[in-house]
């Protein structure tokens, strides 16, 4: 997509996709007016103006937990599928095609968008078919989407978080052109027409709750690890236009003097209840947000950061802030879509900005990353994103991971900008980062029976004693060079690899990477569905 690169022009976002929605702000000299400009958009020159940190000094250091997730969207078939109509056994491949980049480049998380629409990627007793799977909305694909994302992701020990669009029920504005029994089309008023697109209006109860419906179905149907929305809530502003729900204002407002107070309440609500229903429905499933990366500027209220642009909790009336203080989520993955240095949005600011307000309740961590910007050439350097990890190991507080927007432009690897990551920082496997505060279940130290050389490596056996009730989900093998009576299990390079549990107590991996003549120790760990682990087995090593 071709961009109006001058600074005076506001830029829509491409596909009108949260993950990709351009940074608009307000100069001074225009802050009252609706003038704005896209953060990228701005020269390098432009963008480097008033730089507090251009860059990092650090050497990466890796990390034994560490959370590194790609989105794979399905929105107008971005990542997967890659075109409406494919056949069962092609989006079967193509997604399997994902599965292996995450692996290639050492990450263990999928967050995967089933419900982009107000439509579903599994058998909804809610919502009809996606149109992004066969090219006709409500028609069967032949198979469950959403059963094959998990299986397959769980067989590669991948944790999938299933990624919901609350409001948006359509990409197009023509109530006419969904299925009949769309419940937009049985509920009109219910819904409301916005820049060109349908939303489910968040002020109305009857809607709030069919939304909450239809994303629980899929929790309690599906072992799904995760529950994520991303920074959609009201959408984005649209110039010349203003939100048609000032009827529902004078009918469910009670109580508010201010409509944008109202509309704050109404997301406020909608994420705390649906954060209690999925714990009541699956304590163990977890509940994150990735919202946008400013929630407002120090400017406009000194608990902000110091950054210039536009803020979500005027825009989309996402009080961000207030979620991760009264513990409604269990992880907050703002999308610091900026490099170093950029005056309205630096990412040297805003990264310490999260890490403290999460730090407050506990809440993990992640950051949102702009892969796209590589490819697009706003971010010039081959390092930022490299050089980006480095400042999040850096903080004060923790920053427990990255995701990366979005999956195609991975293997595309602009200007060898993901190798350069998984070369500096994830040169080794990593766990998933432990959440104490979530149910975990108590799994036994299994115990390694036999490490035997065979042509296809070194077979590493173990048995997974315990009762059913307690077994493992998966394991992680470690490994050391040399016969020695002690493997160091938070050293993360000696993390060789972790494997979903199979079905029965005896467990086997092969080790291709062993140098043959060379002599080695290992030892397994078990793991539950939380990556709580246990303490190590005896350690054998190679003949």
């Amino acid at each position: 997509m071709t961009l109006d690169n001058s600074p005076t022009s506001p830029a829509p976002a491409p596909a009108g996709l949260g993950r990709r929605q351009f940074l608009t702000l307000a100069t001074a000299a225009v802050a009252a007016s609706t003038l704005s400009v896209m953060v990228g958009s701005l020269t390098p020159a432009a963008a480097l103006a008033g730089s507090t940190h251009a860059a990092t000094s650090g050497t990466p250091i890796p990390r034994k937990r560490d959370l590194r997730a790609m989105w794979i969207s399905s929105v107008v078939n971005i990542d997967w599928p890659s075109a409406s109509g494919l056949s069962a056994d092609q989006q079967k491949a193509e997604f399997l095609h994902w599965l292996d980049v995450a692996r290639d480049f050492r990450l263990n998380t999928v967050f995967v968008q089933v419900r982009p629409t107000a439509d579903a990627f599994w058998p909804s007793p809610y919502e009809p078919w996606s149109q992004y799977l066969t090219g006709t909305q409500g028609q069967d694909p032949g198979y469950d989407p959403l059963g094959f994302v998990v299986e397959e992701s769980h067989r590669r020990n991948l944790e999938i978080h299933a990624w919901y669009n609350p409001y948006r029920v359509s990409m197009q504005s023509d109530l006419t052109q969904l299925v009949p029994d769309h419940p937009a089309r049985q509920h009109p008023d219910w819904v409301w027409a916005y820049g060109g697109k349908l939303y489910f209006d968040p002020g109305l109860p009857e809607a709030q709750e069919h939304i909450k419906n239809a994303i629980l179905h899929s929790v309690e149907n599906y072992d799904i690890d995760g529950v994520h929305f991303d920074d959609y809530f009201y959408p984005y502003a649209v110039a010349g236009e203003t939100i048609p729900d000032e009827g529902t204002f004078a009918t469910h407002g009670a109580g508010f003097d201010r409509i944008d107070d109202w509309r704050r309440h109404n997301v406020d609500e909608f994420v705390r209840s649906i954060s209690a229903r999925i714990k009541e429905a699956k304590p163990w499933v977890k509940f994150g947000i990735s919202p946008f990366g400013i929630w407002r500027n120090a400017s406009t209220d000194p608990r902000g950061s110091e950054t210039g642009g536009s803020q979500s909790y005027d825009m989309q009336f996402a009080d961000t802030r207030k979620w991760v203080l009264e513990g409604w989520l269990d992880y907050i993955n703002p999308q610091i879509y900026w490099q170093f240095g950029l005056a309205v949005a630096d990412y040297a600011k805003l990264v310490p900005w999260w890490a403290e307000l999460a730090a407050q309740s506990g809440t993990q961590l992640y950051i949102g990353e702009a892969l796209y910007k590589v490819t697009s050439g706003v971010f010039t350097d081959p390092a930022e994103l490299s050089n980006h990890l480095t400042f999040c190991q850096e903080q004060e507080h923790p920053v427990h991971g990255n995701a990366y927007f979005s999956a195609k432009h991975i293997p595309a690897d602009p200007q060898g900008s993901m190798t350069r990551v998984r070369d500096d920082h994830y040169r080794y496997p990593a766990l998933v980062p432990a959440m104490p505060h979530l149910p975990g279940t108590t799994v036994r130290t299994p115990t390694l029976t036999r490490v035997a050389r065979h042509d296809d490596g070194i077979r590493v056996h173990w048995n997974d004693a315990g009762p059913r009730r307690s077994a493992a989900t998966s394991f992680a093998i470690y490994r050391a060079d040399g016969q020695v009576h002690h493997v160091d299990t938070e050293n993360p390079a000696n993390l060789l690899a972790t494997q979903r549990a199979r079905n029965g107590v005896v467990q086997h991996f092969v080790d291709p990477t062993a140098v043959h003549g060379r002599s080695y120790t290992y030892v397994v760990t078990a793991l539950d569905r939380l990556w709580n682990e246990s303490a190590p087995s005896r350690p054998r090593w190679t003949p």
